[in-house]
């Protein structure tokens, strides 16, 4: 009654009430505005004012940045899950104001509309709010539970932020709508999921990458002690997945692991890689998914529109672009980039891809990021992939700065776990098979902090090129 039909934003770590906010939304049909923990208070302010929420509900763990942005955003009502002590006026109990709702749903609910909104990772831009229907969340719900043969004896653990797109609606809501129990994990620590798993008999585990990666050092410095036969299924994504942490992943917790790729504006995931199909295409995401129609078609620039007919042949590079049930209708209050990325039914990736003679699809680059240097295209992951073949390099991040002579300049960020110099790795550059010449850096940077990234793993680009070139 608080807050009437209007949206409810939340703010909290991994937890019920996360839950119970996006099965009121479905009920309520209006959405849950799902808030990163990690935002500042006055980036917070903006999404939840770019979403029309009148009402924040928030746990102990984001209680000082919940009233602020109650304040900011002159919200109407704060419902607080938690126990810690909050003096603010219009700061109620969650759990006083949950057990006092009505038992039966009132005659008008539940009805259609927006249930959830999303907000873009915002690695090269602000995050951009994107408005979810209830068929288009459940739509993507029946994909995951169809891509990974769920059912109610299943439990999975939830390691990864329940605002992501991917944690919501490809793993959350298939588990739901299957009857299996979710094991909520409220800030990762791969020594707790694998006391989860080994103890609770887990069958399913959600990581990205840089999770997974983590996962399996513990494992393998411990001698594989903690026991993960039950998994049967482990969803990835994110970033790029190497053969390497197939591999690692293979040996160290399960062979079943499910490579996925997707993003924010395409619901839970684009295409998935069943665990059988790593052996003769290893590192591929697969093929399109269950409710999905990909085309791989000649790139773009980012102001124009990709010819959804310009499909590449096997072994060429293009961009994704997708159409299917779960496309939402666009931006909320961005027509600027919603033109952009919509368009003729049609979802604009900007992510590059190559075709293998099956049909199989590998991520290669973004569109964004491709520059030309001396008149050639670079697609700076393609130079990244080499460089991080040096046995002294933990990762690099490989882009164009401005040069008189070359347009842009070849320039490469390297992440050393070793001792190496410019020299060495210039001459490694010269001697590797695949590489161009007109492809290998001309200035270096070598760091030993790891790249910056959001927390489903993407590497954070401009900041870390902002760290070495202001």
């Amino acid at each position: 009654d608080a807050v009437g039909d209007a949206p409810v934003a939340v703010l909290a770590l991994n937890s019920p009430a996360a839950a119970d906010a996006m099965i009121a939304g479905h009920k309520r049909g209006s959405p849950t505005v799902q808030l990163s923990f990690r935002g500042s208070a006055g980036e917070l302010v903006d999404m939840v004012e770019t979403a029309g929420a009148d009402a924040l509900l928030f746990d102990d763990a984001n209680a000082d940045t919940a009233v602020d942005v109650i304040d900011g955003a002159d919200l109407s009502v704060g419902f607080h899950a938690g126990s810690a002590d909050v003096d603010h006026p219009d700061v109620v109990s969650y759990e006083e104001a949950r057990d006092a709702a009505a038992s039966t749903l009132p005659e008008h609910l539940p009805r259609d509309g927006k249930t959830n909104v999303f907000y873009t990772s915002g690695t090269t831009s602000a995050p951009k709010a994107v408005a979810f229907d209830g068929e288009q969340m459940w739509t993507g719900a029946y994909q995951g539970v169809m891509e990974h043969g769920i059912d109610q004896t299943d439990l999975a653990v939830v390691t990864t932020p329940w605002y992501h797109m991917v944690t919501s609606d490809a793993w959350l809501y298939p588990h739901w709508l299957a009857g299996a129990t979710t094991l909520l994990h409220e800030s990762f620590d791969p020594e707790e999921v694998l006391e989860f798993v080994d103890e609770e008999g887990a069958t399913g585990l959600l990581a990205v990458p840089t999770q997974l990666s983590l996962l399996n050092d513990v494992q393998a410095s411990e001698g594989g002690a903690y026991d993960t036969s039950s998994l049967s299924y482990i969803r990835t994504g994110g970033s790029i997945v190497t053969e390497e942490l197939i591999e690692r992943t293979t040996e160290h917790l399960s062979e079943q692991l499910y490579n996925t790729y997707g993003m924010t504006e395409g619901g839970p995931n684009f295409t998935f890689a069943h665990p059988s199909v790593q052996d003769d295409h290893p590192g591929t995401i697969g093929k399109e998914s269950f409710s999905w129609e990909l085309r791989v078609v000649e790139t773009a620039p980012v102001t124009e529109h990709p010819d959804p007919e310009a499909e590449v042949d096997p072994g060429e590079q293009g961009e994704i672009i997708a159409r299917g049930p779960g496309v939402p209708d666009g931006y909320i209050d961005n027509p600027e980039a919603e033109e952009k990325t919509f368009f003729e039914g049609w979802l604009r990736t900007r992510d590059v891809a190559e075709v293998d003679e099956d049909g199989f699809l590998y991520i290669t680059d973004r569109v964004d990021n491709m520059f030309i240097s001396g008149g050639e295209n670079i697609y700076p992951a393609e130079v990244e992939r080499a460089i991080d073949g040096h046995p002294a390099v933990a990762e690099t991040l490989v882009f164009g700065r401005d040069d008189e002579e070359w347009g842009n300049k070849v320039t490469a960020i390297v992440v050393a776990e070793g001792d190496v110099d410019a020299e060495e790795l210039d001459a490694f550059c010269r001697k590797h098979d695949s590489l161009a010449n007109y492809k290998r850096p001309r200035e270096y940077v070598i760091r030993e902090e790891p790249l910056p990234r959001t927390d489903t793993g993407t590497v954070q680009r401009q900041q870390a090129i902002d760290e070495h070139f202001e």
